[in-house]
């Protein structure tokens, strides 16, 4: 069996395991590996992030052009749209991602990476099996797969791969769940032709956000044509003849879903209920370990977990985020030295690109008093400044901020509406920085733009918020 040697072995390579190997070695004169058996870039590059807005962007642009005096509607070109999806996607090719790692000193090596010891990795690929060594660490960064339950798996329904990677539209599409992949994947394919139905065994969409933004994502989705079914449970699934098609592909005849609301029968069925830790066919057991020891970070000095895998928010950018922090500390652990790391874990902002669009950092109103805090909450309809009320003529939405009543701190904010997401990245900024509510009223926003609803949402404070607290 062919041997390699390397400082750091990093198992996916994934933007988590890209990032947990330049920030290991660089600066300095050690090499890493990333072992990759699909596309180096991982999800987000391939079938996620990247694509599912490179076909939402297009769509929302269009959105506009309908709600804004002075210009003429445009209309969505289905298969323009998929070119561009395309283009973002690099044609599912990803020698560009591998000629910015061999540029950064990082070797790639092809195939399944499995632990077979300390230290010691065996990728199994088309050539063979050989065997790759860390001098130092190792970095599982294998990402996390669809949840597909039993009753579900034979009747091969879509995954959020599929629905990115669209090729044949289903003119009858049901999408089971009601979270960001669901309400996201709802309007491009809706845009694409599809008579679209949501069925959500919750009472509400983005059961993890604020009531009031699953309420006006709720209502765009309507607005556009998509039958919502909330509080629906699906009690059975049949399929006529399934078929692994390929990806993106209609996998077989008509799907019939039994449900507590009655029959529904599709052409296609995408099943948007979660992700799982990709950790199965790892090897955890040939160093003592299990997939909960990884996930609850229970494990020997020499291995990490990061992105995914790891079991925290399935997020590309806390990925990335957790990946620069072990990487800096596997470099200093090799000098004999130790990293600076905050004291406490930083805020994981979302942003969901809905209509309207979705953005939230830190704990909802309801997390927040659970949590033990005496809250003040502040809410203003997110047309309330000049800024945000001239980017469509009829603003959705409403924003928030939660305010600890004794430290004056922020502790959570949701955004709903245009720029929602790019209004975000200031409530993670405050919370990361203890930035007290006083202080904030003193970072001037630029008129008229959308951030000027900051300064909205901070007037409508009591007023002895405004002085630091006795």
């Amino acid at each position: 069996m062919d041997e390699l040697e390397h400082d750091v072995v990093v198992i996916g390579g994934g933007p988590a395991g890209e990032n947990a190997a330049q920030y290991a070695v660089e600066g300095t004169d050690m090499t890493a590996a990333i072992i990759e058996r699909e596309l180096l870039g991982g999800e987000c590059s391939y079938w996620a992030c990247m694509p599912s807005k490179a076909l939402l962007r297009p769509v929302a642009v269009a959105d506009i052009t309908a709600d804004l005096q002075g210009v003429t509607t445009a209309t969505v070109v289905p298969s323009e749209l998929l070119a561009r999806r395309d283009y973002w996607v690099s044609s599912y090719d990803d020698s560009g991602q591998v000629g910015w790692a061999e540029g950064a000193g990082l070797a790639v090596v092809r195939g399944h990476g499995r632990l077979a010891g300390e230290r010691t990795v065996v990728v199994t690929s088309a050539e063979g099996e050989r065997l790759v060594r860390a001098r130092h660490a190792v970095v599982i960064a294998t990402g996390s797969a669809a949840h597909v339950p039993d009753m579900y798996a034979d009747a091969l329904p879509w995954d959020s791969r599929d629905a990115t990677g669209v090729v044949e539209v289903p003119d009858r599409l049901v999408v089971v769940g009601g979270g960001v992949v669901a309400c996201e994947a709802a309007i491009w394919m809706a845009a694409l032709g599809s008579e679209v139905t949501l069925v959500v065994r919750d009472h509400r969409l983005l059961g993890r956000t604020e009531p009031f933004a699953g309420e006006a994502v709720l209502k765009g989705l309507r607005e556009r044509g998509v039958t919502v079914r909330l509080g629906t449970s699906v009690d059975d699934v049949r399929r006529a003849d399934p078929a692994a098609t390929g990806t993106g592909r209609i996998h077989g005849g008509a799907v019939t879903l039994t449900t507590s609301d009655g029959e529904l029968e599709a052409d296609e069925l995408l099943l948007a209920i979660g992700r799982m830790p990709r950790l199965d066919d790892l090897g955890l057991d040939t160093v003592g370990l299990s997939a909960d020891d990884v996930t609850s970070g229970r494990l020997p000095e020499w291995l990490h977990a990061v992105g995914d895998a790891s079991g925290g928010p399935p997020l590309t950018h806390w990925g990335k985020h957790q990946a620069r922090v072990v990487g800096a500390r596997i470099a200093a652990a090799a000098s004999g030295e130790v990293a600076w790391e905050p004291d406490r874990e930083a805020p994981v902002p979302q942003v969901v690109f809905s209509d309207p669009e979705v953005g939230s950092v830190g704990m909802t109103e309801a997390e927040a008093r659970d949590a033990g805090h005496d809250v003040v909450v502040t809410r203003v309809p997110t047309s309330a400044a000049a800024g945000t009320g001239l980017l469509r003529d009829h603003v959705a939405g409403e924003s928030q901020l939660v305010v600890d009543a004794s430290t004056r701190l922020l502790l959570g904010a949701t955004f709903v509406g245009p720029e929602a997401g790019e209004l975000v990245h200031a409530a993670t900024v405050a919370i990361t920085g203890d930035v007290p509510v006083h202080v904030l009223r003193h970072a001037v926003a630029s008129y008229p733009t959308a951030s000027e609803l900051w300064l909205r949402l901070l007037e409508e404070l009591p007023r002895d918020f405004r002085q630091p607290p006795a």
